[in-house]
């Protein structure tokens, strides 16, 4: 895709050097950031559904050191190379996208807006980008497969009981469905303390008090749309309840039963044997990690701190990426996410080293702000910057964004280095 042939007119408008607001669409006019598209969110969505989405884990420091870690990067400018169009088309696993962003899995969209994962996946299908569906999303492996048949990446959580039961069985679902990509998630040993969640009340089955009551009714637009769509649940346990009919705090209980603790190595191991397609081992923070995921097969890794809603002492994942890139050496792909918010951020981790880059919360927030139509706002806007960015640095194509020039300062604070560190 470039510039002068499929991107969206908003895209195209601003990334040809505009500078004012002419003939830009009132929705991008209104929401040209995701942080305005984040307050309109919070105003209406309630409080607990909110702050499940925005929220960490302890007192939310890794969580905010994402985004003053990805700020400290500075990219060196490089002007007077001509202008002309920038693509930024990549292949990756086999496949063409148009941009080097994804949606990254997020667990529960629905509780956001009922529908956020058909939304979303609807609009990756559309502007060819990944969507990466989450084990307790609240849309089902069959329905993304359908709404993102070009682009459907599933990511696998461990359900240890049984052997691995369900687990084996959900990656048997991913490949009958067509996911093209499988993303197993290794940061999620234990659970992780979410003050918020216990400050608001929200509890694995729902119980209501005077203050969640309080908070639906003063958001009605999302009452009334989880009234249209029903209550929100773990689409992928329903099978696995025992009931033909179970009520949403039956796939409730079933997904908090089932969903214990993250991966072993050994049935990562297992995973590789069963998948017959590209597999990412996600949550990778140590170089040594990555190493022992190429050991067993992986095709790729994510440098990932969860997002900040795992382990409140995790360094900033794109601290991480250029000893993790070392380290690998062009072995496998590596990818990247957790405090991404905006296209510059995006350009800023391939430059460190990244293919390709993912982000959640930023896609959950355009979707509760707009509907149905957050998703492509979201993905426009991450399109627009992406190109501004790199014709700033004198990119014309992804590979030359890897040969800008790059000041980190935290890179020499790291106590790795060296291919055999």
């Amino acid at each position: 895709m470039t510039i002068e042939g499929n991107a969206p007119a908003a895209v195209e408008h601003r990334a040809r050097g505009s500078t004012g607001a002419e003939g830009v669409p009132p929705l991008h006019r209104r929401y040209p950031t995701i942080a305005d598209l984040r307050k309109r969110a919070r105003r209406r969505v309630p409080r607990f559904a909110f702050d499940f989405v925005d929220g960490g884990c302890g007192e939310n420091e890794v969580r905010d050191h994402n985004r003053i870690a990805l700020d400290a990067v500075k990219l060196v400018a490089r002007y007077g190379l001509g202008g002309g169009g920038v693509n930024t088309e990549l292949e990756l696993f086999g496949r063409n996208y148009a941009a080097p962003i994804g949606i990254s899995p997020m667990g529960m969209g629905g509780l956001l807006w009922p529908r956020a994962e058909i939304h979303l996946a609807t609009a990756a299908q559309a502007m060819r980008v990944p969507y990466v569906l989450a084990t307790p999303a609240s849309a089902s492996i069959e329905e993304i497969a359908g709404a993102a048949p070009d682009v459907f990446w599933f990511q696998l959580y461990g359900a240890p009981n049984n052997d691995n039961r369900i687990t084996f069985d959900l990656v048997r679902r991913a490949e009958t469905a067509g996911a093209h990509v499988l993303v197993v998630t290794i940061d999620t040993p234990v659970r992780a303390k979410r003050p918020q969640d216990w400050r608001n009340g929200l509890s694995v089955p729902f119980k209501p008090n005077l203050r969640t009551i309080f908070d639906i009714a003063t958001s009605p637009a999302w009452a009334m749309e989880v009234w249209k769509q029903g209550v929100p649940r773990s689409a992928n346990f329903v099978p696995y309840t025992g009931s033909p009919s179970p009520s949403a705090a039956e796939v409730a209980a079933c997904t908090q039963r089932e969903l214990r603790g993250g991966f072993l190595w050994e049935t990562v191991e297992r995973v590789r044997k069963a998948w017959p397609r590209p597999m990412i081992v996600k949550g990778i923070i140590h170089p040594d990690d990555a190493m022992r995921a190429i050991a067993l097969g992986a095709d790729g890794i994510i440098v990932s701190n969860h997002g900040g809603r795992t382990l409140d002492a995790a360094p900033a994942s794109i601290d991480m990426l250029p000893a993790v890139v070392e380290r690998v050496g062009g072995r496998i792909a590596v990818l990247m996410d957790s405090g991404i918010r905006t296209g510059l951020d995006v350009v800023r981790a391939l430059a460190l080293g990244a293919k390709m880059v993912l982000t959640g919360r930023p896609f959950l927030f355009g979707v509760a702000a707009l509907g149905a139509r957050g998703g492509t706002h979201v993905l426009e806007f991450f399109s627009e910057e992406i190109r501004m960015a790199m014709g700033q640095v004198g990119a014309k194509t992804l590979a030359e964004v890897r040969n800008a020039t790059v000041l980190h300062p935290n890179a020499h604070k790291l106590p790795f280095s060296g291919a055999n560190a």
